[in-house]
């Protein structure tokens, strides 16, 4: 069977994911202090886990609805009209998902035809135009600027719509570059949004992690309501990455298509996790303040690091990665990437995996111990001193 031929063209054309490829490369080596995966260094709170473990011993094993636990979906509901002043019905317009990475596919899935053009910002979390891909769907990435902190411009966005736009996906805060978009910069997305009648699909799974301001719910703007679908989730703010806990919060007309999609593809999330999901939003508003206040020490850290070793970076004000950029080196991101793991292992994940705006940048995430953090600048301060030098003097790397 000559399988390559098998396979559907859409699926070929996505390519494999920058980060993994990194990060198991790196996990084969020894003395490694890995950089690139977006992953908390805690364990999930205890209520959670002790939560997780009574549902066990009730024998609470079976499915739940399709929709989520209702307990857990009033809780998110209470969350965003207390948070936010919006207000979403748990019956038919919360749905609980397999982390935020299914919500992304459900409703791409749900909402587009064959060829039907999604805008993207660039560089951007490089699952985004993968899965607009996977639904049939051609990914249009919008430029974004190191002098404008990366932040989405209207005026580019107006450069790239066309009659087959349908919707704009965003994140913010931002993965990879922390870039956090305040009230005002969001309102005119927003407008922009309503002036082309585009569906906006918002990605606000690191909203408990903005340093600078406070979090904006993109639903929270007039008319937003009724064309946002915002996605959440549990595994960044309460480090439960591997219990794949998220939810989608959308108008109940749409929502009943993207339930259909979950229905027949996911059924539901595990029980089990949903019930730790339960505990998180009830009891753990303590953990998720403490691991804040000590991701922006860890921020400050690595920002500070990497100006003294000379790369120019965007302090980031929000999520927990930073993206200098390490064209001083001579070296693309590619090549900078390869030769810091192999000459001393520090793993970091190619700009360029997050899109042509990521060129000569690499993403650092900075989720990892302080004692980590500082000993890996150490070692990428050496390296970047040495081909600096090189460069400089116009030399051909060793």
């Amino acid at each position: 069977m000559d399988w390559d031929s098998k396979v559907a063209s859409n699926i070929k054309a996505v390519e494999f994911s920058g980060i993994r490829k990194f990060f198991d490369l790196a996990s084969t080596m020894k003395d490694v202090i890995s950089l690139g995966v977006g992953e908390p260094d805690y364990s999930a709170p205890d209520p959670v886990i002790e939560a997780c473990i009574a549902s066990l011993k009730r024998k609470e094993t079976s499915y739940t609805s399709n929709w989520g636990l209702l307990e857990l979906r009033k809780e998110i509901g209470k969350l965003f009209e207390t948070r936010y002043g919006v207000k979403y019905n748990p019956n038919d317009e919360i749905m609980v998902t397999v982390g935020v990475s299914e919500a992304i596919g459900v409703i791409l899935t749900a909402i587009l035809n064959p060829g039907d053009e999604v805008l993207i910002p660039d560089p951007a979390y490089l699952a985004y135009p993968a899965c607009v891909s996977i639904a049939h769907g051609k990914p249009v990435l919008v430029p974004t600027f190191a002098k404008d902190e990366f932040r989405l411009i209207v005026e580019e966005l107006e450069k790239k719509v066309t009659p087959r736009t349908k919707a704009i996906l965003i994140g913010y805060p931002n993965n990879p570059t922390g870039t956090v978009m305040n009230r005002d910069s969001l309102m005119k997305i927003a407008s922009f949004a309503e002036k082309h009648d585009l569906i906006v699909i918002s990605d606000e799974i690191y909203c408990d992690l903005t340093y600078e301001g406070q979090h904006t719910c993109f639903a929270s703007f007039p008319g937003m309501h009724d064309r946002t679908f915002v996605m959440n989730g549990f595994s960044k703010s309460y480090a439960m990455t591997g219990l794949r806990v998220g939810y989608i919060c959308g108008p109940a007309q749409i929502m009943q298509q993207v339930y259909k999609v979950h229905q027949y593809e996911i059924l539901c999330t595990s029980v089990t996790s949903q019930y730790g999901a339960i505990a998180a939003l009830k009891y753990c508003d303590d953990d998720v303040k403490a691991m804040f206040r000590e991701y922006k020490i860890r921020r400050d850290i690595v920002y500070d690091g990497l100006c003294q070793m000379g790369l120019s970076v965007v302090k980031p004000q929000g999520a927990f990665y930073i993206f200098p950029d390490i064209s001083v080196t001579g070296m693309n991101d590619e090549e900078f990437a390869d030769r810091l793991l192999k000459e001393e292992k520090v793993g970091v994940v190619p700009g360029s995996c997050f899109g042509p705006g990521g060129k000569n940048h690499i993403r650092i995430s900075y989720a990892a111990s302080r004692e980590n953090l500082v000993e890996a600048l150490k070692r990428m301060a050496q390296f970047v001193k040495k081909y600096k030098k090189l460069n400089d003097a116009g030399h051909l790397f060793p």
